[in-house]
């Protein structure tokens, strides 16, 4: 039934791209603390950077505990499952990094990410993952759901916030500067662009 990789390509990697979502997974070192799990969507905000290195644009949103539990641990897993066509699901467990907006890496890398309009979004953040383990599963369990459409919610009401908006905008929300755990969390307010 299931299968270990050592890369993601072929088959797996044409799959992980035809996904319009995915989960993500992460948990702080604390024995007690908050285990958070994510939707991740907005199709071209991932991208495959290499056969063992994924990547997806962090946006703007009420909290920030994966960008949390990556600073202090960088222990994260990525999940898709097929709701349409052959079961399957597909993780990748491995070590992930939030790469912020004044990292001399920051440009070039969103540069992989052409297909997708970034500025109404609020872009915090390019989170860069390396594949520690790669396995798939049957995904029988998985049922059929149709894809529409994005939302355009996110959008819209992220549109209207330029960077000093935005930074007051986290700096309101109990949980971007710190997890609910208290670790740090994003940077506020929000580093500018180097470029």
């Amino acid at each position: 039934m299931g299968k270990t990789y050592e890369r993601i390509d072929g088959r797996l990697r044409s799959f992980i791209e035809q996904q319009p979502m995915f989960f993500t997974a992460t948990a702080p070192l604390s024995a007690d603390g908050t285990v958070n799990l994510s939707p991740k969507g907005l199709k071209g905000s991932f991208a495959v950077l290499d056969e063992v290195t994924v990547a997806y644009l962090d946006f703007a949103g009420s909290n920030a505990e994966t960008v949390a539990h990556l600073r202090e641990n960088g222990r994260i897993t990525l999940m898709w499952c097929a709701f349409q066509g052959p079961p399957s699901i597909v993780r990748v467990h491995g070590r992930g990094e939030p790469v912020f907006r004044d990292d001399p890496r920051f440009d070039e890398l969103l540069a992989r990410f052409p297909g997708i309009d970034t500025a109404p979004h609020g872009l915090r953040a390019i989170i860069v993952v390396t594949a520690d383990l790669v396995r798939d599963t049957c995904g029988y369990a998985v049922p059929f759901m149709t894809y529409d459409e994005d939302r355009d919610l996110h959008g819209q009401f992220f549109a209207r916030k330029d960077d000093e908006a935005l930074s007051k905008y986290f700096e309101g929300k109990d949980d971007i500067a710190t997890s609910i755990d208290g670790l740090p969390g994003l940077p506020l307010p929000l580093p500018p662009r180097t470029a």
